[in-house]
């Protein structure tokens, strides 16, 4: 059995696992599988009555899930010491800016008829629908700026200034996925992701006094 098959002595199976050629690809085809089947129910005709509403929801939701794991990817890692998990960091962003990009070309082109005067009118009588066009273009701008020679242009110190906004798409993500469903009488779900963001939220906050302390 050839070296690249079995870890060497001493090395912990989670970092053999993260540095496997297989593994970002894996999690790269598992981050599809939403999308898949949004795309095989509409082909089949099983997105219920009313389909834009659910393809809007769902691509809605899985920006949402796919943002809040990015931002416990740094926890994770401090906690458990698997420092490869950063690896993962940008390629989940970029998904999260994916489904939103998703979501709001639904609500554009499905829901408003392509119409900017519609979206414009239906932005000022609901608050949400703005909070999630911010959240949109915050996550539009760190995803262009999340290659390699980009951070060099800019410089690491601008850079960071700039992805903390992460934080801000979080809290503006939340915002419109629990209003939303408050306007369909359902919080249930939005009660949840709020929970975990203000535990990441309050874990950084945390870092960042333990850090000024020091």
């Amino acid at each position: 059995m050839s070296s690249t098959t079995l870890p060497a002595r001493g090395v912990p199976w989670r970092r053999a696992t993260l540095q496997a050629r297989w593994f970002k690809p894996a999690v790269f085809v598992l981050a599809l599988l939403p999308m898949a089947d949004l795309v095989w129910r509409a082909f089949s005709q099983r997105l219920g009555a009313n389909p834009e509403q659910a393809l809007l929801w769902a691509t809605g939701l899985w920006a949402l899930r796919f943002l809040l794991i990015t931002l416990a990817v740094t926890p994770l890692r401090v906690l458990t010491g698997w420092t490869e998990l950063a690896r993962l960091r940008r390629m989940l962003g970029l998904f999260s800016f994916s489904y939103a990009a998703l979501h709001f070309t639904t609500y554009f082109g499905l829901v408003m008829g392509f119409s900017v005067a519609r979206v414009l009118q239906d932005a000022a009588r609901h608050p949400f629908v703005l909070a999630g066009m911010a959240t949109l273009a915050i996550l539009a701008a760190l995803a262009s700026t999340s290659t390699n020679g980009i951070i060099r242009r800019m410089g690491a110190a601008r850079w960071r200034m700039l992805h903390r906004l992460v934080y801000a798409a979080g809290v503006l993500g939340v915002f419109h996925y629990w209003w939303g469903k408050l306007a369909k009488n359902n919080t249930a779900d939005p009660k949840l992701y709020a929970l975990v963001l203000a535990v990441l939220l309050g874990w950084r906050i945390y870092r960042a006094i333990a850090a000024r302390r020091r």
